[in-house]
């Protein structure tokens, strides 16, 4: 029964700023972190939104999408050259719309954005495992997501890896560009605080409902692209599942990287 995980992405600069504690904390997932190799793995990510649950089903090699402007030119040269997992797409669809997701689409183009490759990279170099995504609706709130999380809860009996990559917050035009301390500014704390404390003592409604439950919400996530992957991956592992707090750091004063391990009691 594989674990599911939420992983705070932050900025793409992730794939090449070795100053950044959260891409030693990715490169060392397999020694450290989690030692199985996934089948499969299954991305949720902030970086697609569409109006209708959509999954990416590539025959062969997955692209990757340059979804980001006005960064170091190595970054558009990086490349992460992973299977496609169109079995797993397709299966990902059965699982949904038996669920109740009725409209679920097959994007037979799209490749991988950088939600899903730069921190891939870092997590799996190897580029040897299927990869397959699958989108948020913005539209649509937490609970929803949690429910598409339940949805593909059989998966993880079935050797894949979800994994929602997102951003514990995420307002990017409050970053403090000119001052990087690895400190946190009042309002972010709190806000990353209060989710610290409802996933790992299992509040899952609270975390649901969010925009009301939580201090600085708004501020925290002025859009909730990112932080809707937390919800599918928190939905996979269960109403029982047990939240770890895997990583935490911060940068540009309000961009947690903070990530999380949802386990299943045995």
């Amino acid at each position: 029964m594989m674990d599911t995980f939420f992983i705070s992405h932050g900025s793409p600069t992730l794939s090449i700023d070795d100053s950044l504690p959260a891409r030693h904390f990715l490169k060392s997932w397999q020694q450290k972190i989690f030692t199985e190799k996934p089948k499969s793995i299954l991305v949720i990510s902030g970086h697609w939104e569409t109006n209708e649950p959509s999954v990416n089903v590539i025959s062969g090699l997955n692209d990757v999408i340059y979804d980001f402007y006005g960064f170091p030119k190595p970054m558009y040269e990086l490349k992460y050259p992973a299977p496609g997992a169109p079995e797993l797409a397709m299966r990902v669809k059965e699982l949904l719309v038996d669920a109740g997701f009725k409209n679920v689409k097959e994007d037979k183009a799209r490749g991988l954005d950088h939600g899903a490759w730069v921190p891939l990279m870092l997590m799996y170099p190897e580029a040897n495992i299927p990869v397959c995504q699958l989108s948020v609706q913005t539209n649509e709130n937490g609970t929803y997501h949690y429910n598409m999380g339940k949805a593909l809860a059989p998966l993880r009996e079935e050797g894949v890896l979800i994994i929602g990559s997102g951003s514990a917050t995420h307002n990017l035009r409050a970053l403090r560009l000119a001052a990087d301390d690895g400190s946190a500014i009042p309002w972010a704390q709190d806000f990353d605080t209060w989710l610290k404390e409802s996933l790992v003592n299992g509040r899952h409604e609270d975390v649901n409902n969010y925009e009301v439950k939580a201090p600085c919400a708004k501020l925290a996530h002025p859009w909730p692209d990112h932080f809707y992957p937390l919800h599918v991956a928190m939905g996979a592992a269960g109403a029982d599942a047990k939240a770890e707090l895997i990583h935490h750091s911060w940068s540009l004063g309000t961009l947690s990287y903070a990530s999380y391990r949802f386990k299943t009691p045995q």
